[in-house]
């Protein structure tokens, strides 16, 4: 039975995959974007939410998220993590397979599906391991976890670190034309390192990960692109010398891709500050002349997507001393204001800025969503792109609470995120 519309007026449309910034309207129903546009016809049945002149776009896509189910439930589980997704107007995301067990087998691809179904919040896309248990030996199915549901293959948190095995990977995934994700750091150059190598990490007397480590890695993996045909894509990209190397590499026209995390161009080294383990990171904070190649990355193009690398750790893994606490941060909530910072420091502009969360990953994964678009899913979000807050470490949604930016002022606040037509997440002023 078909449901009465839901109109939603008075909003600046904004579409990063057509171009598209206006005032207008957004009409829903049954699940679906009716239409849209600045001179939209409102039927006399529907319902309408008067927005107030805010900003409706897709929902944010999310490509690097740790959701720790099956295995470690007491970090983080599907359903808050679907929570923490809403609250930050997040409607998609892919799942890093570093699970237990591991998401190497058909079997574990359709429990996260079934649970996403019982979860009722967001969508939920796997990655599966490109090797088996990604213990970087044994390949694993690639093709059957493809048809599974699995969008991409990466070892998650581990470097594919044999070239044999890398180089059969992408050779494999090329005759599927499937996506291989590379967490691009040299292990052995970074095996007894736990910040970045440097003035700052020698003033802490910590053991540093050498910047070069990335690079190595990357260049690495090109070569063998360039032997294979492959589709690489390099994960949370941290230096100068990483993004130039992606650039030439895109410019030779070799089907190599990257993103990077808000901790990337927001943090520097600095932030590690007198020992803070919630600054410890996989790859580590970097230098501010890093910081600032990552800007220039995004606002150039040659970084592709930007996702939140959401790792959720738990107090007794992260109240550590420095080195022997977790790596990671969460990050689900503070994807979009984070992002924003790049607009409103004049980095790139509003349209660019959503792009690289919502139409590009979508295009890259080959996912769903992603754009306005009549008689696709209603999988919107409503924001105010100016709204002043500060980040709290209390008032997250997410299981772990292990965030660099407590009390970080920024700008950008999710009123409204819609998924199928349902408002999963609604602002309470």
């Amino acid at each position: 039975m078909s449901r009465d519309p839901t109109a939603y007026i008075n909003v600046r449309l904004l579409d990063p995959a057509t171009g598209l910034d206006c005032n207008g309207a957004l009409l829903a129903q049954d699940g679906i974007v009716v239409d849209f546009g600045p001179d939209l016809q409102i039927p006399k049945k529907a319902a309408t939410v008067d927005c107030k002149g805010l900003c409706l776009s897709p929902g944010l896509i999310d490509v690097r998220v740790h959701l720790c189910e099956p295995g470690e439930e007491h970090k983080e589980t599907i359903e808050t993590a679907g929570l923490a997704a809403a609250t930050g107007g997040v409607t998609a995301m892919v799942c890093l397979p570093n699970t237990v067990p591991a998401i190497d087998d058909v079997s574990v691809v359709e429990f996260i599906a079934r649970r996403a179904r019982e979860a009722k919040l967001v969508k939920i896309y796997p990655y599966g391991t490109v090797t088996r248990g990604s213990d970087g030996k044994q390949l694993t199915e690639m093709g059957l976890l493809s048809e599974a549901g699995a969008v991409a293959f990466t070892d998650g948190t581990k470097a594919i670190a044999d070239a044999t095995v890398m180089r059969r990977a992408l050779s494999y995934a090329s005759g599927f034309d499937l996506l291989v994700v590379q967490h691009p750091e040299e292990p052995s150059l970074a095996r007894d390192g736990v910040m970045n190598e440097g003035e700052v990490a020698t003033r802490l007397g910590l053991p540093g990960i050498p910047s070069v480590a990335e690079p190595i890695m990357i260049e690495r993996d090109i070569r063998l692109i360039e032997i294979t045909g492959g589709r690489y894509h390099a994960a949370h990209v941290s230096t100068s010398e990483a993004v130039n190397i992606i650039r030439k590499a895109k410019k030779r026209g070799l089907k190599v891709t990257c993103d990077t995390a808000p901790h990337y161009f927001a943090l520097n080294e600095n932030a590690v500050g007198e020992y803070r383990s919630f600054a410890k990171l996989s790859p580590p904070l970097r230098s501010e002349a890093d910081r600032l190649a990552i800007v220039a990355g995004l606002a150039d193009g040659t970084i592709d997507v930007i996702a939140s690398d959401h790792a959720p750790q738990d107090q007794d893994s992260k109240r550590l001393p420095f080195i022997q606490a977790e790596c990671g941060a969460i990050g689900l909530e503070t994807l979009l204001p984070l992002t924003l910072e790049l607009v409103h420091n004049g980095s790139i502009t509003l349209l660019d800025a959503l792009a690289k969360i919502t139409s590009e990953p979508a295009k890259l994964f080959k996912l769903p969503g992603g754009k306005l678009q009549r008689g696709a899913p209603a999988d919107i979000v409503l924001f105010d792109p100016d709204k002043p807050w500060i980040l709290r470490e209390e008032n997250f949604c997410s299981k772990s609470k292990n965030a660099p930016y407590d009390g970080r002022p920024v700008q950008g606040q999710v009123h409204r995120t819609i998924i199928d037509g349902r408002t999963v997440y609604k602002f309470d002023a």
